[in-house]
């Protein structure tokens, strides 16, 4: 078992909530603002640096994960959007399945191009069941993904599909609405999902404050994932991870 997996795994059994960060790609362009999301990250003692996205608009991938790694006190997790997004400087990747959807490439395709890539690398591989709900509006994920995400109030619907996942012998369970979604995850569903695995639950997509962030891990997420509120504004870190941890 790998240290991330094991951090994850270890936190769920003890009760101890994860904040992540993820870092868009694309700040490899600008080395100053990476520079302090990382740091800013850090202070605010995140648990986990995700870096990744659906889509890219830059050949910066792997000197911002070489960048993140560097400055970074805390495990780097590759969250790729496609086998390109891969890079022998960071800790773990989620290998994600999109099992929420039904497009082949998603729930296997892309793992067998990135598998060898991800064995010679080096890198630890999470087998992760990635989820993808509603969120109140498109986002970049649905569009890529070409896949329709659980109805935002459809519990039962997300809870049978994480059983799945669990039954398949993936390690984790990924909930996210997306970037830019207009509201997170439910706390039913999330309670729902949680009734039915023992998996770690990470939740992502639409926190933007504190006390959505608390809600989510009352409710049963393990890991509470931060991307674009934070970017809009860095001293909400601080709160999300007073909430998270607290």
């Amino acid at each position: 078992m790998g240290a991330v997996v094991e951090q994850l795994e270890d936190a769920k059994v003890r009760g101890r909530k994860l904040l992540a960060v993820l870092i868009d790609p694309d700040f490899g362009q600008d080395e100053a603002l990476l520079e302090r999301t990382v740091q800013s990250a850090c202070m605010a003692k995140a648990d986990l640096l995700f870096v990744g996205g659906s889509l890219l608009t830059s050949a910066s991938f792997d000197r911002c994960v070489d960048l993140v790694k560097r400055w970074s006190t805390s495990p780097v997790v590759l969250f790729p959007g496609s086998p390109a997004q891969l890079s022998r400087h960071a800790d773990a990747v989620l290998f994600l399945s999109l099992i929420s959807g039904r497009n082949p490439e998603l729930l296997i395709g892309h793992h067998v191009t990135a598998a060898p890539t991800i064995k010679a690398l080096g890198l630890e591989a999470i087998p992760t069941g990635y989820m993808l709900v509603d969120g109140g509006a498109p986002t970049t994920v649905s569009y890529v993904s070409q896949t329709v995400p659980i109805p935002h109030d459809k519990p039962g619907i997300a809870a049978a599909t994480a059983l799945a996942g669990e039954l398949l012998g993936l390690r984790t369970i990924y909930l996210d609405t997306g970037s830019g979604a207009r509201r997170t995850v439910s706390p039913a569903m999330i309670a729902s999902v949680r009734e039915a695995v023992d998996l770690p639950i990470i939740v992502g997509g639409g926190i933007r404050d504190a006390a959505t962030a608390r809600g989510l891990c009352d409710a049963g997420a393990d890991v509470v994932v931060v991307g674009t509120a934070f970017e809009q504004d860095p001293e909400l870190i601080f709160a999300l991870s007073e909430a998270v941890h607290g």
